[in-house]
């Protein structure tokens, strides 16, 4: 089949325009990430006369970070919808994220759709692959305080005590509000027929798009994060949330990712911008962790219903294109999700500035040296 020169121009644009975004993004990260180790070591005398100011410090330069990475997706038309319970109601609550899992492009949403949460970026940890560590991002990660996890039979014991002492030693110490973990423990490609199979041998239901979670990261969290005593309400005002800062984990999240069709964004689109402008939903379910129940079985069941619901809530999406109406409703409210243009400018400026006075910086003390 003949190429025609229209289509040889829009592949050879399509192509130029993936070449500067990588070049951007490389240069980015070169300007960016070095910056935000620098500038942390440098404040390594506020961190020993006042670790609250620090870290205060240190969740701002993570959340601008993030934002960057952000938006690399939003420049390029890939944009969220959102969908069910507000959270911004319990942004400044401690809570567990739960999110499915489908692809790289899974971390970009979040980084993105978290950005206009309040604090919520910058006082968050992060449950993630043991592999991330080697990334670009990695280091990052480690000063945050995030928490990487080693998936398989034989280091699941071993990493649930590693995780219950990280979240005794950094969690609270670090002043973090939510923590985001995947409770299927890896992509949905990879797991879906080990799961299948898993769930026709314990006559559990048969889910398509999404797979049966795990339990072990989730009851670790529940039982090290929350309080003797919970109560509260989403909506509760001021009273409830000055309340629950001495209360531990107050709800729990449950977050469903739905792209278009079915087809998930990874990171290398995210970056390249090769796909045509997309548009991610979101959906939003807020629990009271005092609903959920903390014996093992029980909460099992809670989990897997949770995932059950995930399946449901997907399976009317991709036949409708939107998710069903909250119980009791007829129709279903979205929020398009928003970034400022200028904000973005002025964080990416803000890098790349650093990233120049740091140059300078290090040039100036090499001639005094040599």
């Amino acid at each position: 089949m003949a190429v025609t020169l229209e289509q040889a121009r829009r592949v050879g644009y399509t192509c130029l325009k993936a070449l500067l975004r990588f070049a951007f993004m490389v240069a980015n990260n070169l300007v960016a990430i070095p910056s935000y180790v620098l500038y942390l070591i440098m404040l390594q005398p506020l961190r020993i006369l006042d670790s609250k100011s620090f870290w205060y410090i240190e969740g701002v330069l993570f959340k601008w970070l993030l934002a960057m990475v952000a938006s690399w997706g939003w420049w390029a038309g890939y944009t969220v919808v959102e969908w069910g319970d507000d959270v911004k109601a319990v942004s400044e609550d401690e809570a567990m994220v739960l999110v499915n899992h489908q692809a790289t492009g899974d971390v970009c949403t979040l980084m993105m759709c978290l950005q206009d949460k309040g604090t919520v970026v910058r006082q968050m940890m992060w449950l993630m692959d043991h592999i991330f560590k080697y990334t670009n991002f990695g280091i990052v990660s480690l000063i945050h305080g995030d928490f990487f996890i080693r998936q398989g039979r034989a280091h699941r014991d071993q990493q649930l005590v590693l995780l219950k002492d990280h979240l005794e030693k950094y969690y609270r110490s670090r002043n973090r509000k939510w923590i985001v973990l995947f409770p299927e423990g890896g992509f949905l490609r990879k797991r879906r027929e080990t799961s299948q199979a898993f769930a026709k041998k314990n006559n559990l239901p048969f889910l398509k798009h999404v797979t049966l979670p795990r339990l072990g990261a989730t009851q670790v969290i529940l039982k090290t994060l929350v309080a003797p005593q919970e109560n509260g309400t989403p909506s509760g005002g001021d009273t409830v949330r000055k309340e629950s800062k001495s209360k531990g984990l107050q709800w729990v999240i449950d977050t469903t990712i739905a792209y278009p069709k079915g087809e998930p964004l990874d990171i290398q689109t995210w970056i390249l911008g090769y796909r045509q402008p997309t548009v991610t939903h979101v959906h939003y379910r807020i629990f009271p962790v005092k609903d959920v129940p903390a014996e093992p079985e029980a909460l099992t069941n809670w989990l897997y219903q949770r995932f059950i619901e995930k399946e449901d809530l997907l399976t009317h999406f991709y036949e409708t294109g939107a998710f069903p109406p909250p119980q009791g409703q007829t129709k279903a409210i979205s929020r398009e999700m928003t970034l400022s243009n200028l904000w973005l400018v002025a964080i990416q400026s803000f890098a790349f500035l650093s990233g120049g006075m740091w140059y300078c910086l290090f040039q100036y003390l090499y001639h005094c040296l040599f």
